[in-house]
C-alpha cells in the first residue's frame, strides 16, 4: 500500500502542469517540450533496446522483436499439429456455445471473453496499420500479413490455455489471470534435478512475472490508453472541423473529458461490465466496417480478379525496384504489421481470456485463436483489399507515415464514397474506446499483482487511467508514447520464453479438453 500511496503522490504532484497544458495553448507546446526532454533520453534507451532491428539494406530492416513473436508461432504451429487449422471449428462450435455451461467457474461467457480480448487488438492497425503496410512494402504485403495472422493463432491458443490454467478466483468469484501467474506458478511448478537434488524455476518465474507486470501497466497507459485516444481526438476534431465546428480542434481536452467519464463508467464494473459492453460494441464496430469495405468492393465487382492478381504477383517478385523492394520488402513489411496488429504473444489476450466461465482451461486456448483470424485475416485482409482495388496506395508508395496509413485508408473508401470520412470517424472512436476499456482492465491485473488486490488499489488504479485519457487526447507526447509502446512488446520477451517451457502443460490440458467433448484433433498426452 506504500508503494501505491508515493506513485500516486508522486503522480499528482505532476497534474498542475498537465491541467495548465490542457488550458493554455502557447504552454502546451512549452510544457510538451519539457516532458519530452526529461522522458527521451529514457524513451530512446528502451525503445532502442527493445526495437533493435537487423539492417538488410538501406530501405529493409526487421526489429528482433518481431523475429522473437514470428519465430515462436511457428514453433507452436508445428509443436501442435497445426491446432490453427484444425481446431477452427470446434472454436466456432465452442463460441456458439455447443459445449458450454453456465455454472462452471468464471466470469464471463466464451464468446464475451472473445469480444473483450478482439476490443483490444481490433483498431488502429486494422486501418493505418493495413495502409502502411502496403505503402511501404506493395500490396505483396498483404500475403504475408495473412500468412503471420494464421501462424499467430497457434500462439494465442498456447497463452491463452495458460491463462485459464493459472488464473486465480478468489472467495467473491473474481478472477485474477494472466501470464503474471502462469509465468509465477507454470514455472514453479517445473523440477529439475541438479546435483542428485530436485530444484525448481520458482525464482527465474517470479523475476519473469515481474518484468511482464510492469511492461504491462506501462503500456496499458501509453499505448493502450493515450495512444488510442490522441488518435481519436485527432479524427473527430478534424472531421468536426470540417463542418466549421472548431470547438475540439481548439480545446481537446475536453473531448478527452467525455471519453474519460465513457470510460469510467464501463471500467468501475470490471470485466463483467467491460464485457457487456465489449460483446455489443465488437460486433457492431466490426460489421460497420465490414459492411464498408463490401460495398466498396461490389462497386468495383470486376476488378476484384485482378486486385488479387496483383496481391499475389508482388508477394513474390522479385524485381528490386518494385514498391517496397520486392519480395523481401512484401514480407518483412507484412510480417511485422501482422504482428503488430494481433498482439499474438504479447501476453494481453490471456489476461481476458483468463475471466471465462470453464473448467478445461484448453477450451479457452482454441476460442482464442479465433482473435488473429478475424482481426488479421478478415478485417486487415478486408482494408487490404480496398486499398488495392481503388488503386488509392500508388499515390502513398514508399511512405511510412502513419498519419498517412489513416489518410491512405480514408482516401481509399471515399473513392467509392465521399461521405466515408465520417463513418471512419465513427469506427476510430468506438475502436479506440474499446481498445481502451480493454487495456485498463490488463492494466489494472497487472497492477493489482505488482501492489496487492483491494478496492484502494482499484480504484486508485481506474483513476490514473482515467486522467491519461485526458492527457493523451491534449498533449502531443510523442517519446511517452513510444516508450509505451516498447512497454508493451516488452511484455512479449518473457511471455513467449515462459510459453516455450510451458508448451507440454499446454498440450496434456488440450489432450483431457479432447477427450471430453470427443472431438478428433489427433494430440497426444506427454
Amino acid at each position: 500500500m506504500k508503494r501505491i500511496l508515493s506513485f500516486v503522490s508522486l503522480f499528482f504532484l505532476s497534474l498542475p502542469l498537465w491541467a495548465q497544458e490542457a488550458t493554455q495553448e502557447v504552454a502546451d507546446t512549452t510544457i510538451d517540450e519539457q516532458i519530452n526532454e526529461t522522458v527521451e533520453p529514457f524513451a530512446n534507451f528502451i525503445t532502442s533496446v527493445i526495437f533493435v532491428s537487423f539492417k538488410f539494406n538501406d530501405d529493409l530492416s526487421i526489429p528482433i522483436v518481431l523475429i522473437w513473436l514470428v519465430f515462436g508461432a511457428l514453433i507452436f504451429t508445428f509443436y501442435f499439429r497445426f491446432i490453427n487449422i484444425r481446431g477452427f471449428k470446434t472454436a466456432i462450435d465452442i463460441v456458439r456455445g455447443k459445449y458450454s455451461d453456465p455454472d462452471e467457474e468464471g466470469e464471463v461467457s466464451h464468446f464475451q471473453a472473445l469480444t473483450t480480448a478482439l476490443s483490444g487488438t481490433v483498431g488502429l492497425g486494422n486501418i493505418a496499420g493495413v495502409a502502411l503496410a502496403i505503402s511501404a512494402g506493395g500490396p505483396g504485403a498483404t500475403v504475408w500479413m495473412i500468412i503471420a495472422g494464421i501462424l499467430g493463432m497457434s500462439t494465442k491458443f498456447v497463452e491463452c490455455t495458460l491463462g485459464v490454467k493459472y488464473r486465480q478466483i478468489d472467495k467473491n468469484g473474481t478472477v485474477h489471470g494472466g501470464p503474471m501467474y502462469y509465468l509465477r506458478q507454470g514455472f514453479a511448478d517445473l523440477k529439475m534435478v541438479i546435483g542428485g537434488q530436485e530444484k525448481s524455476y520458482s525464482t527465474f518465474g517470479k523475476v519473469l512475472a515481474f518484468i511482464f507486470a510492469v511492461a504491462c501497466v506501462g503500456g496499458s497507459f501509453g499505448g493502450g490508453n493515450m495512444f488510442q485516444s490522441n488518435q481519436a481526438t485527432k479524427l473527430f476534431a478534424q472531421e468536426l472541423g470540417k463542418m466549421d465546428i472548431t470547438y475540439f480542434e481548439q480545446n481537446k481536452w475536453a473531448f478527452g473529458v467525455i471519453m474519460a467519464i465513457l470510460v469510467a463508467v464501463v471500467i468501475i464494473g470490471g470485466i463483467k461490465s467491460i464485457a457487456k459492453v465489449t460483446d455489443k460494441i465488437v460486433p457492431f464496430m466490426c460489421g460497420l466496417y465490414v459492411l464498408a469495405a463490401l460495398a466498396v468492393l461490389g462497386s468495383h465487382f470486376t476488378d476484384i480478379p485482378a486486385a488479387f492478381g496483383t496481391i499475389i504477383s508482388s508477394a513474390f517478385t522479385l524485381d528490386p525496384k518494385a514498391i517496397g523492394g520486392g519480395i523481401m520488402g512484401a514480407l518483412l513489411v507484412g510480417v511485422q504489421r501482422a504482428a503488430f496488429s494481433n498482439e499474438a504473444g504479447v501476453g494481453s489476450a490471456p489476461i481476458a481470456h483468463s475471466a471465462v466461465k470453464t473448467e478445461y482451461p484448453a477450451s479457452e486456448g482454441i476460442v482464442a485463436l479465433l482473435e488473429p483470424f478475424i482481426d488479421t485475416v478478415v478485417i486487415c485482409t478486408m482494408t487490404a483489399l480496398v486499398i488495392v482495388i481503388t488503386g488509392e496506395y500508388l499515390n502513398f508508395a514508399g511512405s511510412s507515415s502513419t498519419e498517412v496509413g489513416v489518410r491512405l485508408t480514408s482516401d481509399a473508401f471515399k473513392s467509392v464514397f465521399p461521405w466515408f470520412p465520417f463513418v471512419l470517424m465513427i469506427a476510430v472512436v468506438l475502436f479506440a474506446f474499446s481498445t481502451m476499456i480493454s487495456w485498463s482492465y490488463y492494466g489494472l491485473q497487472a497492477w493489482e499483482y505488482l501492489f496487492g488486490k483491494g478496492k484502494a488499489a482499484e480504484y486508485t488504479y481506474k483513476a490514473i487511467f482515467c486522467i491519461f485519457v485526458v492527457i493523451g487526447s491534449s498533449a502531443e507526447m510523442k517519446n511517452v508514447v513510444n516508450f509505451s509502446d516498447a512497454m508493451i512488446f516488452t511484455m512479449c520477451f518473457p511471455n513467449i520464453f515462459g510459453l516455450y517451457f510451458l508448451a507440454p502443460v499446454v498440450r496434456n490440458e488440450l489432450k483431457l479438453y479432447v477427450d471430453k467433448i470427443g472431438a478428433s484433433l489427433n494430440v497426444r498426452k506427454v
